[in-house]
């Protein structure tokens, strides 16, 4: 198997007939190697362009965004409203009249893009159309409460944003964040007729059934694990069980770990396994 070629931020790559991938400069620990925007549209064609998630406020990127749309941009489509995916939409709109859609606001919780007012707000099941392409509003929360992936129903290619990325899983952030409502929402994805996984983060992923599978299979055994480690040092703290039940990742990121245990937690919880009492958690 061929290693996949390095993504480098600025670069316009073609990553499915009409849809062009433009990584933003801001990779991390959260980012992977940035994030993705994506153009859908012909390259060479007269019609409109359609944006999917402008990234984070940076002018390299809002410079390179709009020197290769030009002044074809019609629509700027938003995943969800975190701060590395949709500021940048206002400085788009401003540069070239493009109307922005999404889901809509967020109640805060220290990492919405608090500013984001969409022209057209999307709901499950909307269609945006653009010349010979049709993006279909998948509604898909969990990661969070106003997230939506698109489906290019000519390509059967899914803009995953944070739902799905490649080469991670995401991060869980309770209030907003919903550990059931992310599995129930990736049991969805095996419905719809998916051919190829676009993310927020990382490369094309063209086998999107095994993917959202390995994924539901990931949180779940990580679950059990949690709960292994609740019923043998319960009552714990947050701390306490992290280094127990994520000991299989850097230590570095234990307080990043944190988030998605509180949302296997409060999973647990709601199925009668696990309780919390003064701040610490115990086996139901």
């Amino acid at each position: 198997m061929s290693a996949l070629p390095v993504i480098v931020p600025g670069e316009v790559v073609a990553v499915a007939p009409g849809v062009r991938r433009i990584t933003a400069p801001n990779p991390g620990v959260m980012t992977g190697p940035g994030t993705n925007t994506y153009l859908v549209g012909d390259a060479l064609g007269d019609g409109g362009l359609v944006l999917i998630d402008p990234g984070p406020e940076l002018d390299a990127h809002r410079d390179v965004l709009l020197k290769t749309v030009g002044d074809r941009l019609r629509w700027i489509l938003c995943t969800h409203t975190h701060r590395d995916h949709s500021p940048l939409a206002r400085a788009l709109k401003a540069a070239t009249g493009a109307q922005v859609l999404g889901f809509g606001a967020t109640p805060d919780d220290g990492r919405q893009d608090e500013a984001f007012a969409p022209d057209r707000v999307l709901r499950d099941g909307d269609v945006v159309a653009c010349g010979d392409y049709r993006l279909r509003a998948v509604h898909t929360p969990g990661h969070a409460s106003n997230h939506l992936c698109y489906l290019l129903e000519e390509r059967g290619l899914l803009f995953t944003g944070d739902h799905v990325m490649q080469g991670s899983t995401v991060v869980i952030s309770p209030p907003d964040g919903d550990m059931q409502a992310y599995l129930d929402a990736l049991e969805r994805l095996l419905t719809l007729p998916v051919t190829a996984l676009a993310p927020g983060h990382g490369h094309v992923i063209t086998t999107p059934q095994d993917e959202v599978r390995r994924l539901i299979a990931h949180r779940l055994k990580r679950e059990e694990k949690i709960f292994t480690a609740l019923a043998a040092v319960g009552p714990a703290t947050l701390e306490m069980l992290v280094r127990r039940a994520y000991d299989d990742v850097p230590e570095r990121i234990h307080n990043v770990a944190m988030r998605s245990l509180h949302a296997h937690l409060l999973r647990l919880e709601r199925n009668g396994r696990a309780a919390q009492i003064a701040g610490q958690w115990r086996a139901g």
